[in-house]
């Protein structure tokens, strides 16, 4: 009888073992899923708000080309950015999302660019999935976890964390200085949808103050990969420079202390200006790894606020 009860415990193991296994890969063919060659459409718009007099904002449209790559493909991490295609000869590195799973490491924003490192609970982030995203500069912007769903054929992944103020309004709006995002991400047939459901917070030492709730989406519609021949060309130059710079973001968020904080301008120039034209001056000049993680580093130490 004992030895038919161990056979039992471990066939138990071993098909537990085997579905977590067959889950973890079912998330990632989800998460590789997001890249592709997409047109995509952003659509947000507020739809509520506590105070009665409150004048809500023209709803935000726009539209464009986009490629995402995956550029890391690890069993645990995978990393997709994104570039958009502007026409056949202009082309603008995007976001960036970094996928990790089980990570207890995770950055949350605070308010006024900056952030604050946490160590979660194993126990918190077990089976889930970390969305890292980042700023066009490779900065940090905003970070989430969740677990990934597969039911009845559909893949989907929601979080919710706060984040800066989005890009269409950080240059426009001063009345609050904090996003909570809600997000959803859904696979469809032709492509993915990105859902947002966003608390705009004015924080204070005496705390939140809700000012108004948004509704967003970001549907994301596969199309040609012909519309993107330039802007392949384009990263394939330009991949080993980011790659660098990537590398330096990490080293600095490692050896800073719990707290991380950048400033966007400094002297009139624009974080992501900077390194993009170091960027084009590295492949110009022929720069190894080494001298382009010193220039690197160096253009990034006016931006960081100690």
């Amino acid at each position: 009888m004992k030895i038919l009860n161990l056979i039992l415990v471990f066939t138990v193991f071993l098909t537990v073992g085997a579905q977590a296994q067959d889950k973890l890969e079912q998330d990632r063919k989800a998460i590789k899923s997001l890249a592709g060659f997409y047109k995509v459409n952003f659509n947000y718009g507020e739809v509520t708000s506590p105070d009665p007099n409150y004048t809500f904002s023209k709803p935000y449209r726009s539209h464009g080309n986009e490629w995402a790559e995956v550029i890391i493909d690890e069993p645990k991490r995978i990393v997709i950015q994104h570039m958009l295609a502007i026409n056949d000869s202009t082309v603008i590195k995007h976001w960036r999302q970094d996928w990790t799973y089980e990570d207890p490491e995770i950055m949350l924003y605070t308010q006024d660019n900056a952030w604050k490192k946490v160590t979660l609970n194993p126990a918190d982030v077990k089976g889930k999935w970390t969305q890292k995203v980042y700023q066009v500069d490779d900065s940090p912007r905003y970070q989430g976890y969740g677990t990934w769903s597969h039911v009845g054929g559909r893949d989907a992944w929601q979080s919710e964390t706060d984040s800066p103020l989005p890009r269409r309004e950080s240059t426009v709006r001063k009345d609050y200085n904090v996003l909570n995002r809600g997000s959803r991400i859904t696979i469809t047939k032709d492509g993915w949808m990105f859902e947002q459901d966003n608390k705009k917070v004015v924080r204070t030492p005496q705390g939140d103050k809700l000012i108004a709730v948004e509704k967003g989406y970001e549907e994301f519609t596969k199309i040609d990969a012909a519309k993107f021949a330039y802007a392949q060309k384009w990263w394939d130059s330009q991949k080993t420079y980011w790659a660098d710079v990537r590398d330096v973001w990490a080293d600095l968020a490692k050896t800073s202390n719990t707290n991380f904080k950048v400033q966007t301008n400094v002297n009139g120039k624009l974080l992501y200006e900077t390194l993009f034209s170091l960027g084009d001056q590295s492949i110009k000049e022929k720069w190894t790894a080494n001298q382009n993680k010193e220039k690197i580093k160096t253009a990034l130490q006016p931006y960081l606020v100690k």
